[in-house]
């Protein structure tokens, strides 16, 4: 009976412990930061005026930046009155809290038609974090929006921002916040997520700030931090910051590298929007070095997200077309006419929001593509920029000050 007993209270203690760790993690581009989003029973087609809109709130502050949700809460970044502003909302658009983050970027000369937050917060358990444009990286409380620490890029690695300021959307893994600065020396720099405080930095490769959100594979030898500046793709070991491999990209022309990469299989999957392109890498199992499978250098994409979805990677590109490459072969093997924009994908479907203010639904059959239904936003103002996010059957389009959401569950 004693031993009994004392399984009982150690399955119990365990039990706890682990509901005490266990953390909801919500962040860029979904769970994986690949635009994969694990939605089911959604619309296959939508009627003649899109599907049904839930709620609109056009007060969330100007910017780029999509949401997130998590804990029944909606997080989102905002420009108010040349203040960065975290905004936490009910599900139902009402407002739960805002908070201040610093002053916001707004550029100068072409880049000031681009001012406003960039970035998607990223909550882990009840905490959110997210970085201003001018690099401001601040944890709150998810409840109350409390301010628990911040660190300014600028100041404290001395940061050098690129014509856009700072797009990135904050990685965090265990302890660990992950960032990039931009200085030459501490390029890239892991901080102690509950504090702020630095853990290391890394000289990675002394390379200015590209807008990209990093991407951390776990393999078993070791995590690699894998991230993009102007001129490079490089991968970091995640505990240390040493350098362990790059890539350079040719021909650089417009400094802008924005996609995350995506990894899957061994294999590294990247979209450049300037240099190499489309490209297939692979990723040796210790993570120490990389080796080029393919690449399609005409396919540029610059800040717009691409999915895997199987045998099959769909990208937009400058030209208008969405296309469909052969990850064996790196064969581009279907297209269909679209403007360029920001691309997701949930239930067997793709969504993209292209630059013209049209989302577009499409159906796939292998790699073939099909739209099967069309939804123009006309609320918000400026570009369309933000990417689409879905969480449990509504999707979220951000458009300037305005957010929507709206239906797409089958009935």
């Amino acid at each position: 009976m004693k031993l009994a007993k004392y399984s009982f209270i150690l399955v119990t203690f365990c039990c706890i412990v682990i509901t005490g760790f266990s953390q909801t993690t919500a962040q860029w581009r979904g769970l994986n930061r690949d635009g994969v989003y694990n939605e089911k029973q959604l619309l296959k087609s939508w009627p003649e005026n899109g599907p049904a809109l839930l709620w609109a709130n056009e007060d969330i502050g100007d910017g780029y930046g999509s949401p997130v949700i998590a804990n029944n809460m909606l997080f989102v970044n905002g420009w108010v009155d040349s203040i960065s502003h975290v905004f936490a909302f009910d599900l139902k658009g009402q407002l739960i809290w805002k908070t201040p983050n610093g002053k916001e970027f707004v550029g100068t000369g072409f880049s000031n038609k681009f001012a406003g937050s960039r970035s998607t917060p990223t909550v882990v358990g009840d905490l959110v974090y997210a970085c201003s444009g001018n690099g401001r990286i601040t944890c709150l409380e998810t409840k109350t929006g409390k301010e628990k620490w911040a660190v300014e890029m600028t100041d404290k690695f001395k940061g050098i921002m690129n014509s856009f300021g700072y797009a990135e959307s904050i990685l965090v893994d265990g302890d660990k916040l992950y960032c990039l600065p931009g200085n030459p020396e501490k390029n890239m720099a892991a901080l102690n997520r509950f504090s702020g405080e630095t853990i290391w930095t890394s000289k990675a490769m002394g390379d200015s700030v590209s807008y990209c959100s990093p991407l951390l594979i776990k393999l078993p030898a070791r995590n690699v931090l894998v991230n993009f500046t102007i001129h490079h793709i490089f991968g970091l070991d995640a505990g240390t910051g040493e350098l362990l491999w790059s890539q350079l990209q040719e021909n650089v022309v417009y400094n802008q590298q924005c996609n995350t990469p995506v990894f899957a299989d061994g294999y590294i999957y990247y979209v450049a929007g300037d240099g190499n392109g489309a490209v297939k890498l692979e990723l040796s199992p210790d993570g120490k070095s990389i080796k080029e499978i393919w690449r399609v250098a005409s396919i540029k994409n610059n800040f717009n997200g691409f999915v895997k979805l199987g045998n099959h990677l769909f990208t937009t590109e400058r030209a208008p077309k969405l296309k469909c490459i052969d990850i064996t072969t790196g064969t581009v093997i279907d297209s269909v006419k679209m403007t360029k924009g920001g691309l997701i994908a949930a239930d067997g479907m793709l969504y993209c929001y292209s630059d013209n203010g049209e989302v577009n639904l499409i159906k796939l059959n292998g790699a073939k593509m099909e739209v099967t239904g069309k939804l123009k936003i006309d609320k918000g103002n400026k570009e369309h920029f933000a990417h689409p996010v879905i969480d449990k059957g509504v999707l979220y389009i951000r458009h300037g000050k305005a957010l929507m959401a709206y239906d797409i569950k089958e009935i």
